[in-house]
């Protein structure tokens, strides 16, 4: 499969969740590993620096723990994995 293809499916992805899926209908775990995914496939092991953005402490700690939980992935493996959980919850709206 092409990048050109991979980054389109991903792109079409990210629109879907934000647009055919409530944050409020998925899982706060769930929506930490998609975090964790989009973060690592545009950012692929930038350290992660806080810069006192986030106003609630305990928040930006668990998507820091997210994202170093999937460090090890490429951008390109973040996407694939990314895409197949969105479609995994697009399939169990069904």
């Amino acid at each position: 499969m092409s990048k050109q293809s991979l980054d389109e499916r991903f792109k079409e992805a990210i629109r879907i969740a934000n647009e055919q899926i409530p944050k409020t209908s998925v899982p706060q775990d769930v929506q930490l590993v998609l975090y964790a995914y989009y973060k690592q496939a545009l950012s692929e092991n930038i350290s992660y620096n806080h810069h006192g953005y986030e106003s609630d402490e305990l928040i930006t700690a668990f998507k820091q723990n997210a994202w170093m939980q999937v460090r090890h992935l490429t951008a390109d493996e973040a996407k694939e994995k990314y895409i197949e959980n969105i479609n995994q919850l697009l399939k169990d709206r069904q």
